[in-house]
C-alpha cells in the first residue's frame, strides 16, 4: 500500500524539480514570439494584445538560477525512485509466495 504514495510522491518531486526548465523554456519561447527583449539583466517592456509581459517574462527567465539546486536534488531523487522501485520489484515474489 505504501507504494501508491512514494512513486506518485516522487515523481511530483522530480517534476517540481524540473519546473525552472520549463519556465525558462516558455519564457524563452515566449519572448521570441512576440518579438521581445529578454535577458538576465533586469525586465524590459513586452507588450501582447494590451498586457505588458516584461515583468512575468523576467521573473521567469531569472528563476532558471533555481536549476543549480533543483538539477540536482531531482537527480537525487531519480536515483531513490529507482532503488525503491527495484527494491519493490525484488520483494514482490517473495510476498505473493507468502
Amino acid at each position: 500500500m505504501w507504494r501508491w504514495f512514494v512513486y506518485p510522491g516522487l515523481i511530483l518531486a522530480i517534476l517540481i524539480c524540473a519546473a525552472p526548465m520549463g519556465a525558462v523554456a516558455w519564457s524563452s519561447w515566449f519572448a521570441e514570439a512576440h518579438g521581445c527583449r529578454l535577458d538576465e539583466s533586469g525586465y524590459h517592456p513586452c507588450v501582447v494584445n494590451g498586457t505588458d509581459w516584461g515583468g512575468t517574462l523576467g521573473a521567469l527567465f531569472i528563476s532558471g538560477w533555481l536549476m543549480l539546486v533543483t538539477i540536482p536534488l531531482g537527480g537525487i531523487l531519480t536515483v531513490v525512485l529507482i532503488v525503491v522501485f527495484l527494491i519493490d520489484m525484488i520483494r514482490r515474489p517473495k510476498r505473493a509466495a507468502q
